[in-house]
């Protein structure tokens, strides 16, 4: 096991130990356009030895059994801790996020604490039976070797939420990034491989056909992925043939309901944050809001107050702490979902006007109210700086309009009575549902999706089951 960890002074001296000496693909700042960085192109032939690297390091990672595994991921926290700096500029620069805020430090900070929290779970055998006819008792082992595909919004907090759980259960990971935040998640595996034993861990940085191999591949014995719901599909179809374990978080769209005894100005700021939290761009932000008709309008105008407090702009400005949309093609889909909606007759409340010559793709903080619920701004899940609120007149309406679509990651209820947001949220289609908060995951509490937002669980023991086989020894 190795024990030095290694600090990087600045995100560049990071950036040059990860980055070919030639050639490459650059990666350009979604603030400015300017290059963060050349990212290595990675091919087939790389991931296949990928693979059998990791294939052939699994036994003995293995058999070093749990203490030593958790051991080696509290040190990679530490190594963490000592370069969370530079892992955050970098991060900024590369996926547009603010420094601060629920942004750039904060993921950092979360990649450091959700290995301490998985290196913490005890993961004992379990008693099934234990009579005068005999004794069960399940046990969980290593499954081989894990693949995780990665998404660009949260490129290494959940880079970590992929590896951490498979790690600790005796398996070797093999990760491939988007294409669209490589140098993030490749830096961070640097930091961490600096407390690892070699070829534990591997991240293979290439396109869409190495994403397709390693979903595909015999060598790979589970599946994790996070991102689209038509990308899901794409990989359980092509998994089939091997019958590898998966586990998916797709797509969200998640639905809100305020209730009519809601304190609207102690939670504005809370609402605001569960729909604006990385700009919008979280699969479990809260995407369309059902508001009571009697309180409509108050919230309406809280939420414009305090979207009028959050400045907008580059991640490195210690100021800000909403930024860009990540890339052109979901600043597309934004914009063009927002123009058919102004287009359809709803209210602007603020934003929906973007600066086409301003550099960056910056798509300003926008509320729109008065739409109908079938409205493509509500049905599809926009991914960005926009939060349509939709009027209802009864609880079932509202608990049937948030029902309404096929996915179910995330939900939220907001009330003054607890009990009555309870009851409802036992209505409601969703993975989660959280009570005058929207989107607070923990590394203790087991999250995962509904409907066609995935299945397979993460996070705490139970996430942490998901990455063994289940083995019942009975005597």
């Amino acid at each position: 096991m190795r024990t030095e960890t290694t600090a990087f002074a600045t995100a560049d001296d990071l950036l040059a130990s990860i980055s070919p000496a030639t050639g490459g693909r650059t990666i350009n700042d979604p603030a400015t356009g300017q290059p963060v960085g050349n990212a290595p192109e990675h091919t087939l032939a790389d991931l296949e030895a990928a693979i059998s690297a990791a294939r052939a390091a699994q036994r003995g990672w293995d058999a070093l059994g749990h203490e030593s595994r958790s051991a080696a991921l509290n040190a990679a926290a530490d190594a963490i801790e000592a370069n969370a700096e530079a892992l955050a500029v970098l991060l900024s620069r590369e996926q547009g996020k603010p420094l601060n805020g629920p942004n750039a430090r904060f993921e950092v900070g979360a990649c450091a604490a959700w290995l301490r929290a998985t290196a913490g779970f005890e993961l004992d055998p379990e008693i099934l039976v234990d009579d005068e006819g005999g004794m069960a008792e399940m046990h969980y082992r290593a499954l081989g070797v894990v693949g995780a595909i990665g998404p660009w919004n949260w490129p290494m907090m959940i880079s970590v939420w992929q590896l951490a759980p498979a790690l600790r259960m005796g398996n070797t990971v093999v990760l491939k990034p988007s294409e669209y935040t490589p140098l993030s998640v490749l830096a961070l595996a640097k930091v961490i491989n600096s407390a690892l034993p070699g070829d534990v861990l591997h991240v293979v940085s290439g396109g869409r056909d190495v994403g397709e191999a390693l979903s595909s591949h015999h060598g790979i014995d589970k599946l994790m992925f996070t991102g689209s719901t038509a990308t899901g599909k794409a990989i359980i179809r092509s998994s089939a043939d091997t019958v590898k374990r998966l586990t998916l978080e797709l797509g969200g769209n998640d639905a809100g309901i305020v209730l009519p005894d809601t304190d609207v100005k102690a939670m504005a700021a809370d609402l605001f944050w569960g729909a604006f939290i990385n700009t919008g761009q979280t699969c479990a932000a809260l995407k369309r809001l059902y508001v009571h008709e009697d309180i409509y309008e108050e919230v309406c105008s809280a939420l414009l107050e305090v979207a009028g407090q959050m400045p907008m702009g580059v991640g490195l400005d210690e100021n800000n702490v909403l930024g860009p949309l990540q890339n052109k093609a979901q600043y597309d889909i934004v914009a063009s979902l927002v123009d058919a909606a102004v287009a359809s007759g709803a209210r602007v409340l603020t934003g929906a006007n973007p600066d086409a010559k301003a550099p960056g793709y910056f798509y300003p903080t926008t509320l729109i109210a008065d739409i109908d619920n079938d409205n493509p701004l509500v049905a599809q899940e926009q991914f960005g700086p926009v939060l349509p609120i939709i009027k209802y007149s009864t609880v079932d309406e509202a608990i049937a309009m948030a029902n309404g679509l096929e996915v179910g990651l995330g939900a939220s209820v907001w009330s003054s009575d607890k009990d009555a947001a309870r009851e409802v949220a036992a209505r409601i289609q969703a993975g989660t549902v959280w009570i005058n908060k929207h989107g607070a995951v923990d590394p203790r509490v087991p999250f995962g999706g509904a409907k066609q937002s995935g299945y397979g669980l993460e996070f705490g023991v139970a996430g942490l089951k998901h990455l063994g086989q289940p083995q019942v020894i009975s005597y």
